[in-house]
């Protein structure tokens, strides 16, 4: 336990939180929780995984279990090891960027793509708004494999604006890469930097988030989660370090991933959001901006953030109010906030190693979150 008090009392001291230990997480009240991601790893969900929970304003656990890999003399994870975000980089990185911009007058919810991007607006993309890319209700298509027909950025985005839509804008909930990778070059297009210059010098830098980056460099690579190899890369070219084959294609740095990170420093963005967009003096946005981007506005989704389904069918579990909001990325990684609890929970992993195949994450994320709510005691009561 004094090594469990550690860790907690240095990601408090880190992320400006109160470093008071509530008196339930030093009495072992987690136990089941260290249980439950240690059975994970058991299991084979993934080789190891960082977990850290914020509980009214006071982070409560913060905690590695496992290894880099499945070999026993494989290096043990700790809170700083660093993890490719995967689709976490939509929510973190692009969504937060661009509610700058609009809070800043850079840029319209309303106004059409191609306003932005002139060669998008062709065969029947003219309606596309850039709310419409944010809520995944564009049309566009979920994915593609980009690198087997492009070979080059421009062409990638050349390709998106030559298809046409399987929906018409509005009309569909799609979950679509496309919609992000164009949000990417849209505040680059705005600000006339790099989607990764506009994070490190709008959150990255103020927030101190020194373990996160788009394209790592080779001196951290033994700190950084290995993920499956990608057998199908088909250039001569090195292909970048990212798990998505379209973020590498960009380069490693695109709107929807590339984004590497530790626990340390999302506890540091997740107290900033918790804190409706202010943090040590700081303004990184207005609350009426984190609300609007927060709203469902009729929507499964909301602006860049999942929200949690009324039906109860979650990977937040079966206890996180309906007015919670997060996200996951596929190489094993979540990020749930619920604000009438005042709770988040940060999962990082690896769970793609040595395989994307392995899926048993999906039903670790719901028992993730159950087990941290029944460890505060925050489970509806039963009656009789």
């Amino acid at each position: 336990m004094p090594l469990l008090y550690c860790v907690i009392a240095s990601a408090m001291l880190c992320i400006g939180l109160s470093t008071a230990i509530p008196t339930n997480a030093l009495a072992g009240n987690f136990k089941p929780l260290e249980t439950v991601i240690e059975k994970a790893v058991e299991d084979s969900v993934f080789p190891g995984a960082s977990v850290a929970v914020i509980y009214k304003g006071k982070t409560v656990f913060h905690k590695a279990f496992g290894r880099l890999t499945y070999t026993p003399d494989s290096t043990p994870v700790d809170t700083t090891t660093i993890y490719d975000l995967a689709s976490l980089t939509k929510a973190v990185a692009t969504t937060s960027i661009i509610m700058q911009l609009v809070e800043r007058d850079s840029l319209s919810l309303q106004a059409p793509v191609e306003t932005y991007l002139p060669d998008f607006g062709k065969n029947g993309k003219q309606h596309v708004t850039i709310e419409h890319l944010l809520r995944h209700t564009s049309g566009l298509r979920a994915h593609s494999f980009f690198a087997q027909r492009c070979a080059t950025p421009a062409a990638l985005f050349s390709a998106i604006a030559s298809d046409t839509l399987l929906s018409p804008p509005g009309k569909t909930t799609l979950y679509s890469d496309l919609g992000f990778m164009l949000l990417g070059k849209i505040v680059e297009t705005i600000t006339g930097k790099s989607l990764a210059s506009n994070f490190q010098e709008r959150f990255g830098t103020p927030l101190r988030m020194r373990s996160t980056m788009f394209t790592p460099p080779p001196s951290l690579l033994s700190r950084i989660a290995p993920v499956d190899k990608d057998t199908f890369w088909p250039f001569t070219s090195p292909r970048p370090l990212v798990n998505d084959q379209n973020a590498a294609l960009l380069g490693g740095v695109a709107g929807h991933a590339g984004l590497y990170s530790t626990t340390g420093d999302l506890l540091r963005m997740t107290a900033m959001l918790m804190q409706s967009g202010t943090i040590h003096s700081h303004l990184y946005f207005q609350k009426s901006t984190l609300r609007t981007f927060l709203s469902r506005n009729n929507s499964p989704r909301a602006l860049g953030w999942d929200l949690r389904s009324p039906d109860g069918h979650s990977s937040a579990g079966d206890y996180f109010s309906n007015s919670s909001y997060g996200h996951l990325g596929f190489t094993g990684t979540s990020l749930w906030i619920d604000p009438e609890k005042e709770l988040a929970v940060i999962l990082l992993s690896n769970r793609v190693y040595p395989t994307a195949d392995n899926i048993r994450i999906r039903k670790f994320r719901p028992l993730l979150h159950n087990t941290v709510i029944q460890c505060l005691g925050l489970q509806p009561r039963q009656t009789e």
